[in-house]
């Protein structure tokens, strides 16, 4: 698939005020199974500094400085990317697939960061212990058949919806309250895998659906570290397994590191911020003409 994504936020203020340093996440990976075409990023007023670093995850992230008072915040991604089809997981772990609980000795140390637990003192929540064993047990220990069974389970225990407004849930809000957006299921699959010995991450970025929808919105979903076939996403509050209608942005142990734009303003006593976005896509070729080119 290729696809033309611009990503507009439009911040106005009630007042001039001083913009503090922002942090972008808003360039789309261009390795793996996706690749970046070109890239533009347009800030208005524009920054005294702007300047790109590589994240802990791999990312390509961009951070900014700003001079002088403004009363309006403009930020416009414009993306090209491609993407293709992964390969099928039983190919790429032909007959080697791992056995669960995966021993974490077994495994890479750059990979501890996505094994922590969630909650504040670094321990697995509760809930997301039970949930994994309950797919552990019907999975006969395997990986895949974990994977499939977790997905299950979270999509016949919470009902998703959409949140626009605050942070992931811990996985035993999301299941106490029985409804989640798509960051909230993300992190339920992230800390449920954590608890049997698979690294999880969470994930930011596009899900381009068909029918195209009258707007699209950021997507979360999860990619889990399955050795034999490396990082693979999976999106509990959608298909599972992704194919390459989904386009990354940013990933991390931590969902907050994930933001689209992050930052901060000073003003006078009362000043008001408004906040409108949007996102555009045009796909202009299809998956088949890709992966027949």
């Amino acid at each position: 698939m290729r696809a033309r994504v611009t990503h507009t936020f439009t911040y106005r203020y009630s007042a001039p005020v001083l913009l503090g340093p922002h942090r972008f996440c808003l360039k789309p990976r261009g390795h793996g199974f996706q690749r970046l075409l070109d890239f533009q990023l347009v800030v208005t007023p524009e920054p005294g500094r702007l300047y790109p670093l590589v994240a802990a995850s791999g990312d390509e992230i961009l951070r900014a400085r700003f001079n002088g008072p403004t009363d309006a915040f403009i930020v416009r991604a414009s993306s090209l990317v491609e993407t293709e089809p992964a390969p099928l997981l039983q190919v790429c772990l032909e007959g080697n697939e791992p056995m669960l609980p995966y021993p974490v000795g077994h495994l890479n140390g750059d990979l501890a960061g996505s094994l922590e637990g969630w909650l504040p003192n670094g321990q697995h929540d509760p809930a997301a212990v039970d949930m994994a064993q309950e797919a552990l047990m019907g999975s006969d220990q395997r990986a895949l058949m974990f994977l499939q069974q977790l997905v299950e389970i979270i999509q016949d225990r919470v009902k998703y919806t959409q949140r626009h407004v605050g942070p992931a849930w811990p996985a035993g809000r999301t299941l106490k309250e029985r409804v989640g957006s798509c960051r909230d299921l993300a992190m339920l699959m992230v800390e449920a895998c954590r608890c049997v010995g698979l690294p999880a991450r969470f994930v930011s970025g596009y899900h381009l659906v068909e029918p195209k929808p009258e707007s699209y919105d950021l997507h979360a979903w999860a990619e889990v570290y399955l050795p034999g076939a490396g990082w693979r996403g999976f999106d509990p509050s959608g298909i599972g397994v992704i194919d390459d209608r989904y386009i990354t942005l940013a990933t991390s142990s931590k969902p907050e590191l994930t933001a689209a734009v992050t930052g901060s303003f000073s003003g006078p006593n009362g000043v008001e911020s408004l906040l409108e976005w949007s996102i555009e896509a045009d796909i202009q070729e299809p998956a088949a003409t890709m992966q027949s080119a």
